[in-house]
């Protein structure tokens, strides 16, 4: 390296979209979400709620990328975060060091963040919890980090094996966590809601008794069958 990076990068001017079409996401299942999208669109299976009873959001990405074991760019991401923002830090997966405790996420409460997601680790869970931020990462790990930098805020990054553009609607439950790219709000939400009328007259045949599904029956039906 010939010179040492700044300490931190922030990139401002990227859009957010228009507030009517994130709020056609709030409350989608994020597996009717994956259905929308071809199957695709979840972070990482590992990257879960910290509490799973509060971890139903929405809102657009604002992306950090932070350097292993330090979060000054998550500092940065929140000052330059907006209400109903999430923010969105990758950190290369790093298992040493927490990214982020309960003092910060009670800090993004204070400033309306909608909710905290990285591939790294969290700290504090019981603080956490108390905070009422929906926080998702991939576990809880009390060593702390360090705030010297170098980090990123407002650029695209890759996090949880999806890649992540700022602006980007970012939806949580539960099960985990769905990247819908800014560029295709209006067709995904057309299409969950087709997934939705889909998955409810799925759900009324199981009640009523049913025992396979109607595509599963017709590629059986075309078995090859050896005696």
């Amino acid at each position: 390296m010939l010179d040492n990076p700044p300490l931190v990068t922030i990139h401002r001017g990227f859009r957010r979209p228009d507030p009517r079409l994130i709020e056609g996401f709030r409350g989608a299942q994020t597996s009717h979400l994956a259905d929308a999208m071809d199957g695709r669109g979840a972070l990482d299976y590992r990257i879960k709620p910290v509490d799973p009873a509060n971890a139903s959001f929405v809102g657009p990405a604002i992306t950090a990328f932070a350097y292993p074991a330090d979060v000054l760019a998550v500092f940065a991401a929140l000052s330059e975060a907006r209400p109903g923002d999430v923010i969105v830090c990758a950190n290369d997966g790093f298992t040493k060091t927490a990214v982020i405790g309960d003092l910060a996420a009670g800090m993004m409460k204070n400033a309306g963040i909608a909710a905290f997601v990285t591939d790294g680790l969290a700290r504090d869970k019981a603080g956490i919890i108390a905070a009422d931020l929906p926080l998702f990462c991939r576990g809880i790990q009390p060593n702390s980090p360090a705030m010297n930098g170098p980090g990123v805020v407002g650029a695209p990054i890759t996090l949880g094996d999806v890649h992540v553009n700022p602006g980007d609607v970012i939806v949580g439950d539960a099960d985990g966590v769905v990247v819908v790219p800014a560029d295709r709000l209006a067709i995904v939400l057309e299409r969950l809601e087709r997934v939705r009328q889909a998955e409810t007259r799925a759900v009324q045949r199981v009640l009523e008794g049913a025992t396979m599904s109607d595509a599963a029956r017709k590629l059986i039906e075309q078995a090859t069958i050896i005696e």
